[in-house]
């Protein structure tokens, strides 16, 4: 698919990506694969927001070429200069280098950056508006969404929002729309998506969604960058960042660990027993972090109320999967989530402390000193693990 046709003058002219596993190097896991959306508005005057990734360049150009005269494309929108958005600009500035570009002052710095080029950049702040005859591109700004560089645009009269990275998912489908796809999914998606990338923002995201609300613009359309355009009730995805953004919790618990010789496996499997007797109706999810995907861990960990996380003692330390997760944590800062450490060791026991001092300066509040356990656990430590589960059932409450 070369393009598909948005509303009136709009068309999508990026690029699916079905066989992406992959993202952001090796950081991010897109288990149904994503899109790269471009858009092309054809009204007295023409404009192109975004790009795609760079391995696709010379095959979006072709498409674009065979959609419009390139010479005929007045504007170039660069709402974010990540290269998964940018990565066709210097095929496309090759082919017609004096289009001006708009963009935030700090998309210059990163376009310059990635690129190297001195392109004929504009820069553009909240308010600033771009007449295409008849209809106009409204710019807003949206710094630490999630770049510094970032910005939506709005397309009068048609009422699209034009929003980046925000509000979208990686997900690759043949139809582009949110009413034509399997909604669960969707969600999935949109929420692995937001637990992953947005959670250290969500301050932000509140804030950035509070300002566009009060502009009282009519949407009724989000055309995002990753993943389906929003068109039936395109709200609904905005109503559920600003639940993600409050310190968004379910009634779940999540065990989270990495085991040896199964002694932390273990300890595991009847602390989730401890917390289920102590409270039925608690979702308890076991993750063993060396054989799940992290960004799902992460994302269980984002619906979660509070986590256990265990690890044996290594070297006086922790087995480096759990101390992988430990990082990736850190930088997410997570908030209003409780926490608790378990492990077992054969000789120096330093495991639960360290995992317990990590998640507390991580913003984890700790709810218990850990458990211990000497070697593998026997039947009376098996029911120390129950006992301590139902404690943190409790605790966690």
């Amino acid at each position: 698919m070369s393009q598909i046709s948005v509303k009136n003058s709009v068309s999508w002219v990026g690029k699916i990506d079905w066989e992406l596993k992959k993202f952001h190097g090796d950081e991010y896991s897109t288990h149904r694969g994503s899109t790269y959306n471009s858009y092309l508005i054809e009204e007295e005057k023409t404009a192109l927001i975004d790009t795609v990734w760079g391995p696709f360049a010379k095959e979006f150009i072709e498409n674009l070429s065979r959609r419009v005269d390139l010479k005929r494309i007045d504007y170039i929108i660069a709402n974010h200069a990540e290269s998964d958005h940018s990565g066709a600009l210097p095929e496309l500035m090759a082919r017609i280098p004096e289009t001006p570009i708009y963009c935030t002052g700090n998309a210059v710095k990163s376009l310059k950056g990635h690129y190297h080029k001195n392109w004929n950049f504009n820069i553009v702040k909240t308010g600033d508006r771009l007449d295409l005859g008849g209809k106009e591109l409204v710019f807003i700004e949206a710094p630490m969404l999630h770049w510094p560089d970032s910005m939506f645009c709005y397309l009068t009269h048609d009422n699209i929002l034009f929003s980046n990275d925000a509000f979208g998912q990686h997900y690759a489908s043949e139809f582009m729309f949110n009413d034509l796809v399997d909604q669960s999914e969707l969600m999935a998606e949109c929420i692995k998506y937001y637990a992953n990338i947005l959670t250290p923002f969500s301050r932000m995201v509140e804030k950035k969604i509070r300002e566009v609300l009060s502009f009282g613009l009519p949407v009724d359309m989000i055309c995002t960058s990753h993943g389906i355009i929003w068109r039936d009730n395109p709200v609904q995805i905005v109503e559920q960042y600003l639940k993600w953004a409050d310190d968004y919790r379910e009634n779940q618990i999540t065990i989270l660990y990495d085991t040896m010789w199964n002694g932390t496996r273990i300890m595991a499997e009847n602390i989730a027993k401890g917390i289920v007797t102590g409270d039925p109706a608690v979702n308890v999810k076991l993750c063993n972090i060396s054989k799940k995907d992290k960004n799902d861990i992460i994302t269980e960990i984002f619906k979660s109320k509070g986590i256990v996380a265990g690890s044996p003692t290594i070297n006086k330390g922790i087995l480096t999967a759990v101390a992988g997760i430990l990082e990736e944590i850190k930088g997410l800062k997570f908030s209003g989530k409780k926490a608790a450490a378990f492990g077992c060791y054969g000789w120096s026991g330093e495991s639960v402390k360290i995992i317990s001092e990590s998640l507390a300066k991580s913003g984890f509040q700790i709810v218990d000193d850990g458990l211990k356990v000497l070697w593998n656990p026997d039947a009376e430590n098996i029911e120390r693990c129950v006992d301590f589960g139902k404690k943190l059932a409790g605790l966690m409450s």
